[in-house]
C-alpha cells in the first residue's frame, strides 16, 4: 500500500534529500484512498514540511520525538517499556522480517514505526489490517499527544488509525494525554537522566542491552495496552 509507505516518509527524520521529491510525495498524497479532507490534510502536511528550511524541520522533528518518551517511534517502548521481554520480541520481529525477505542493516531497530510502516506497505491488505489493529491504541496515543502539543504531525498518526480501523474517534485518548503529566520538559528530562545515571560496581543495575520489542502478524499478538 503505497499510502503506508508516504505516511513512513513523512514521519522519518527529515532528511534534506526529501526536499527533492516535493511533487512525487504531493502527487502520491493525491492518489491516497483517503476522504478528499484527509487528502487535502495530507497534502498541507507535505506543504508545510517541505516549505521549511531542512534545519527548521529537524529541529521540530526532534523537539517532538526526541525528547522525552512519550512520543517515541519505537512501538515496543509503548508496549513493553524497560521489560526485559524486549530482546526476544526484537529477535521474533526481525524474524518475521527475515522470513518474507526483508533484511535489516545491522543498526536498524526493527520496531521504528517508518521501518514497520515500509514493511508493510509490501504486504497484503489482510495482513496490514491484523498489524495496525494491534497497535492501533498506541497510533491513537500518538494521535492524541501529537495534537496536545500542537503539531501536525498527529495528522500522519490519524491517517494510520483511520486505515487500521476505518474511523478516528480520540475522545478517549484526547482526556487521557490531559491528564498526563509532560515527559519532554527540561525540569522532566533532568529527572530521567539522574535516574538513569550510569551505575558502576556491585550495585550497577542487572539490565541487559537488548533494544526493543515485537510485533504481531507472523509472530504472537500483542497486548492492546499501552503504558503511559
Amino acid at each position: 500500500m503505497k499510502l503506508l509507505k508516504l505516511v513512513g516518509v513523512l514521519l522519518e527524520y527529515p532528511d534534506p534529500e526529501l526536499w527533492s521529491h516535493r511533487e512525487e510525495l504531493l502527487d502520491a498524497a493525491d492518489e491516497a484512498t483517503l476522504s478528499p479532507e484527509r487528502r487535502a490534510q495530507l497534502a498541507e502536511f507535505i506543504r508545510d514540511l517541505l516549505g521549511r528550511d531542512p534545519l527548521e524541520a529537524q529541529e521540530r522533528w526532534l523537539m517532538l520525538f526526541d525528547r522525552g518518551r512519550a512520543m517515541s517511534l519505537l512501538l515496543f517502548e509503548h508496549i513493553h517499556g524497560e521489560s526485559r521481554d524486549r530482546g526476544q520480541a526484537m529477535v521474533d520481529l526481525i524474524e518475521t522480517y527475515r522470513a518474507n525477505g526483508l533484511e535489516l542493516a545491522s543498526r536498524e531497530l526493527p520496531d521504528y514505526l517508518p521501518l514497520v510502516l515500509e514493511y508493510l506497505s509490501l504486504r497484503p491488505a489482510e495482513e496490514i489490517g491484523d498489524w495496525l489493529r494491534h497497535v492501533v491504541h498506541i497510533l491513537e496515543l500518538l494521535a492524541a499527544r501529537a495534537a496536545d502539543r500542537g503539531s501536525s504531525y498527529a495528522q500522519l498518526f490519524e491517517v494510520l488509525v483511520e486505515i487500521a480501523q476505518g474511523r478516528v474517534d480520540l475522545t478517549q485518548m484526547r482526556r487521557r494525554v490531559a491528564s498526563e503529566a509532560r515527559d519532554d520538559t527540561p525540569e522532566a528530562i533532568d529527572e530521567v537522566w539522574e535516574e538513569e545515571a550510569v551505575r558502576f560496581g556491585p550495585e550497577a543495575p542487572a539490565t541487559d542491552c537488548a533494544p526493543p520489542l515485537r510485533l504481531p502478524a507472523g509472530t504472537t499478538s500483542l497486548e492492546s495496552k499501552v503504558s503511559p
